[in-house]
């Protein structure tokens, strides 16, 4: 692959991760169903990703096999909070609320694996809160939108936890083969309390969760893992900074989910700040920047 090609490929990726709230918004299922059906749709996708790219390496062991397991579990808890989120808030608010990952991983990395948080990083937590009060316009529990946001956060939170579980078992471990093994975690788990509810499905919703399980999961993550073959992490992440951008637009464009002018700014707050955190140099040892980079695996 070439260096013009990966660029076009981790575009296409970040576009198809934002896709994701668009999708989910399109279905009528409940949050429930359309994480089980987005899990069904990306092991199907994964396992031809990895007949596709011969993805071999180490088999997991004992220690990684049981973190796999519980980064299923957070993957799945990230996607339910993340499309509640979209029902009720809006794709915009969903993804914005999402997109304070970033801050929770400076905190919680410097916690976990007491490592120093630097004062800009700090700073970048900081920014991230400014925006979320301004994307919302009033903390009211009745509102929608500050419910939505709260998802959204939520989401962005167990994401966070799910990116430092990954940086502390996957190593060695092929990020298709990981991504397989969450992926597979979450549809043990749902099948037993989802699978009465299936034949209720409406048609047209098994097309938008196979859009989302192959397009926004197994071929995002693919293409996402051959790009780094030949980018840098870094220069992978702040482009994946751009998905909430990709989701808002195409929320305004086909639900009419028009931004405030408040949204807008708190949004560019939050982007910046994700910008900044990915391009931050690492000191020695791994920063939370670092640990952005391992959104891929943790198959946003």
């Amino acid at each position: 692959m070439t260096h013009r090609n990966a660029l076009l490929a981790i575009h296409f990726g970040a576009l198809m991760f934002g896709l994701s709230g668009v999708f989910g918004k399109l279905a009528e299922s409940p949050p429930l169903l359309i994480t089980f059906g987005r899990a069904l749709f990306a092991v199907i996708a994964l396992l031809l990703a990895a007949q596709f790219l011969r993805v071999g390496g180490n088999r997991p062991s004992g220690r990684q096999r049981v973190g796999l397991l519980l980064g299923g579990v957070l993957l799945g808890g990230h996607w339910l909070t993340f499309f509640m989120a979209v029902k009720i808030g809006g794709v915009g608010i969903a993804t914005l609320g999402f997109a304070s990952f970033p801050a929770f991983t400076v905190l919680l990395e410097g916690l976990l694996f007491r490592e120093r948080t630097r004062p800009v990083e700090f700073a970048m937590v900081g920014l991230v809160c400014a925006g979320l009060l301004l994307v919302t316009p009033h903390f009211d529990l009745a509102s929608e939108s500050t419910v939505g946001l709260l998802y959204g956060i939520l989401s962005g939170l167990t994401f966070a936890l799910l990116s430092l579980l990954n940086r502390a078992i996957t190593r060695g471990v092929d990020p298709v083969q990981a991504a397989l093994w969450q992926n597979g975690t979450i549809l043990l788990c749902l099948l037993p309390v989802t699978w009465t509810s299936l034949p209720a499905v409406p048609v047209l919703d098994w097309l938008w969760l196979g859009l989302l399980g192959v397009f926004c999961t197994g071929l995002a993550h693919s293409l996402f893992v051959a790009s780094l073959k030949v980018l840098k992490a870094r220069t992978t992440a702040v482009i994946f900074a751009l998905e909430p951008v990709y989701g808002i637009a195409f929320a305004w464009w086909l639900f009419n989910e028009q931004p405030t002018l408040r949204m807008l700014i708190g949004g560019t707050l939050i982007i910046l700040a994700t910008v900044i955190t990915s391009r931050l140099k690492a000191p020695a040892g791994t920063s939370a920047a670092a640990s952005l980079t391992e959104m891929p695996k943790a198959q946003r």
